[in-house]
């Protein structure tokens, strides 16, 4: 136990952005991004389906190699909107074998990437959630219980290392262990995120971010998923997260505009990350000719943007 925390921290101290950095994202294109920001990407974010390419190891070199700089990969429970896994499988070991290919995919990288596993889990749309919208319990399979086992075996398997010292922690979690003998990669420059909401959709007291938190020893960066939809609780609900995770560095992991040109939602997220000297990241959703959150059709706030956000990551 003793060498594996040692282990984790030396992760953390390996990839941990200066104090005074801070890195832009975006989920889409980084050129047309560029062309309409003058934003030159440090992250770029993009979705994977559950247990893609498991035996082309291939497609995650180019995977990775299309998203650098820093890749950021994001994942749910689902393939083609079909639910392949439940927080409860994973908690268990059932989805182990594509943990392992994204940690071997990592490790081959070689370089800076963050890794974005269910992220929104207190929002109803997502399969792991632990509530429907109308505020229904999903079942034990989905409990907050079962998800903070399942992120925690999640960024133990992301992290790597000696595979005895993993499964000592999975044990102290209640989880199995992992059937395997060999070692894993150790990714000492991977990041791990925890990106709730700021508040929950249902916004019931059970279904609040931090009831789903899996604890400081599993996350490297907290998060949060902000969006321009006409009214300012997100924000203070964002401030509420922020401030109560004073120890972990932060991030906006998607932040966007609901088909509204509103450049004071852009100029009030440079000034609120400006004035946050732990936030890490700021990823925009979305540059895709045609989506709702695009600037293409946004000139007020694309001129905003490359105003008050890209200076931000000079």
């Amino acid at each position: 136990m003793r060498r594996v925390a040692l282990l984790a921290a030396f992760a953390a101290l390996v990839f941990a952005a200066p104090a005074d950095a801070f890195l832009l994202g975006v989920h889409g294109s980084k050129s047309r991004f560029k062309d309409q920001t003058g934003q030159e990407t440090d992250i770029h974010m993009e979705f994977v389906p559950w247990g893609i390419a498991l035996d082309a190891p291939g497609w995650w070199d180019k995977f990775f190699a299309a998203h650098r700089p820093i890749p950021m990969v994001a994942f749910g429970t689902t393939s083609h909107n079909v639910e392949k896994i439940t927080p409860r499988g994973l908690a268990r070991g059932k989805g182990d074998r594509f943990l392992i290919v994204v940690n071997q995919a990592v490790d081959r990288w070689g370089k800076e990437a963050y890794i974005r596993p269910l992220a929104e889990m207190n929002g109803h749309w997502n399969r792991y959630c632990a509530f429907n919208a109308d505020g229904s319990y999903r079942g034990r399979s989905y409990s907050q219980q079962n998800y903070k086992k399942a992120f925690r075996r999640i960024y133990l398997i992301m992290h790597g290392g000696p595979v005895a010292d993993i499964n000592d922690r999975l044990r102290d979690s209640g989880m199995p262990p992992l059937e395997r003998e060999n070692d894993l990669p150790l990714n000492s420059l991977v990041r791990v995120v925890w990106n709730p909401q700021g508040f929950g959709s249902p916004n019931i007291r059970q279904n609040s971010a931090n009831s789903y938190y899996p604890g400081d020893r599993y996350v490297d960066v907290v998060a949060n998923d902000l969006y321009d939809i006409g009214y300012n609780a997100a924000w203070e609900a964002n401030t509420r997260l922020f401030k109560s995770h004073p120890d972990k560095p932060y991030g906006i992991g998607e932040w966007g505009l609901w088909n509204i040109d509103d450049p004071a939602f852009v100029r009030r997220m440079a000034n609120w990350v400006e004035n946050h000297n732990r936030v890490e990241f700021a990823t925009f959703f979305e540059a895709e000719r045609g989506s709702i959150f695009d600037l293409g059709d946004k000139p007020r706030s694309r001129r905003a943007y490359r105003q008050y956000m890209t200076p931000l990551g000079d």
